[in-house]
């Protein structure tokens, strides 16, 4: 999807030096937080403090002799509407997408049943095959995803199944790390199986050996990863598993939950895609998290070229995972925020990863943005900013991680994230659901999860209330 808006004519006023605006993969620098707070200054505080930073955008440059694509911040509003086909939502002047909750479309004449049949007509025909008001989100994420297609659904476990199943054939193999989402790696692992399809799971903690071994042995249908991964927010380098990949005829497909597409473009499509377009070939979301942003609703989005989306819908039509109107039209609504939740969130996580790296009672922090971090290179390299997920491990044993929990007054404990506020849970263990749990402690220790482990996904409070509080329930350790 290609749009431009006509540019508003802006006061002058004083911008700052060049170096000042700092750019990483060419995201503005209000949305870069590895930049923005990198480049300050030593203080003598215990926590830093951001700059104020201006409005300036990648898009005030725009390239010579073409049109500049519309900013995130403006897609997230206005594509799929405004900026969209004009055929996807019902005839409106309203601002707000209408919530076009028929279930069955009529025609004018079998000639008009015909030509949509045919493709030389836009229109809708049952609710499980397609609706105006979630065309109209399958565009939004499409424009911010650089995708040429994308399909909603009703949860983001429906879009990974749904995903597998129509791209891995019987025969199939699937390598997918280690610490991927632990349903996914349960279905990879346990249900494809039952179809004739071969799993491998590898780490890619120290290189890409383990993958280029497995890629060597023999034919592999697809890679699957998480990046970032949940809890200990690994990233991994989607550009050089897309080459190694690629070279050998292998699919890349990969969970982006926890980046939301603010932070991250993993898809290999529209080179000029700021940041970077790293070379995947399918993307997925959870869309309960960033996308929707406020813990009310539950979806899943997959996106990627038109030829791998319309295998997917097939696969997506007999599951029957159709998420509904008035559920698309919540998520629209909150991805009009999106672009300004995933900057503030980004803001407050950094700034807390670095105030608890250094105090006495946090052994270690997980936190791509932060320097000390393994992963902090190709964070900065292929995303825009760290997200708001926190991982870290107190002084402590399980119970001084309660404590630490339990004094918490702001962040409440629940075990999903990206919403608008604030939650923390304790010990992390997502395999109690999947593995059972007499699997559950051997899962957490295989997987360096330990009982002193929190995971905080911070919201949009302001960061002062957030900070104030974690300190006082650090003092009940």
């Amino acid at each position: 999807m290609k749009a431009s808006l006509p540019r508003r004519q802006r006061m002058d006023r004083p911008r700052r030096s060049p170096a000042a605006v700092q750019l990483v993969a060419g995201v503005d620098a209000a949305d870069d937080m590895f930049g923005s707070l990198a480049g300050c200054p030593p203080r003598p505080l215990e926590y830093p403090v951001v700059p104020d930073l201006d409005d300036y955008d990648v898009d005030d440059a725009p390239v010579a002799g073409r049109p500049a694509p519309a900013s995130d911040k403006t897609l997230a509003v206005h594509a799929g509407e405004k900026l969209g086909s004009g055929a996807a939502a019902a005839e409106t002047d309203s601002i707000a997408t209408p919530i076009v909750g028929g279930t069955t479309h009529w025609f004018r004449d079998s000639a008009d049943l015909i030509a949509f049949r045919e493709g030389r007509r836009r229109s809708f025909e049952y609710g499980r095959y397609g609706n105006p008001t979630v065309k109209v989100l399958e565009e939004k994420i499409s424009a911010l995803e650089r995708a040429e297609a994308t399909l909603v659904t009703s949860s983001g476990m429906n879009a990974i199944v749904a995903t597998l199943l129509a791209l891995v054939p019987p025969g199939g193999h699937v390598v997918a790390t280690a610490d991927c989402y632990s349903e996914a790696r349960a279905f990879i692992r346990d249900k494809l199986s039952n179809m004739g399809i071969t799993s491998t799971f590898v780490d890619l903690d120290d290189d890409m050996e383990a993958l280029e071994s497995v890629l060597d042995e023999g034919e592999v249908t697809m890679f699957y990863a998480d990046s970032m991964t949940n809890p200990h927010l690994k990233v991994v380098d989607v550009t050089r598993v897309a080459e190694l990949c690629h070279r050998r005829g292998a699919l890349v497909c990969i969970d982006s939950t926890l980046a939301s597409p603010i932070n991250q473009k993993p898809l290999a499509l529209g080179a000029d895609v700021k940041p970077l377009a790293l070379g995947a070939d399918v993307v997925l979301h959870s869309a309960t998290k960033y996308i929707a942003g406020h813990h009310d609703v539950i979806a899943g989005c997959v996106s990627g070229s038109e030829a791998l989306v319309s295998r997917i819908r097939t696969w997506h039509h007999d599951l029957g995972g159709a998420i509904s109107p008035n559920a698309a039209y919540m998520i629209i609504r909150g991805l009009k925020t999106l672009a300004l939740r995933v900057q503030a969130q980004n803001r407050t996580a950094l700034r807390m990863a670095r105030l608890l790296e250094k105090h006495p009672k946090i052994e270690r922090v997980y936190y791509p943005g932060l320097e000390s971090s393994p992963w902090h290179g190709v964070a900065t390299r292929q995303m825009a900013g760290a997200g708001g997920v926190v991982g870290l491990e107190v002084a402590s044993d399980m119970r001084g991680a309660m404590r630490f929990v339990d004094a918490l007054e702001l962040p409440l404990i629940a075990t999903s994230l990206g919403g608008c506020e604030s939650l923390k849970i304790t010990h992390e263990c997502e395999y109690g659901r999947t593995e059972g749990k007499g699997k559950c402690d051997e899962e957490k220790a295989k997987n360096g999860i330990k009982d002193n482990f929190v995971r905080f996904s911070f919201g949009i409070e302001k960061f002062e209330d957030l900070r104030d509080d974690i300190l006082q329930a650090l003092g009940k350790i």
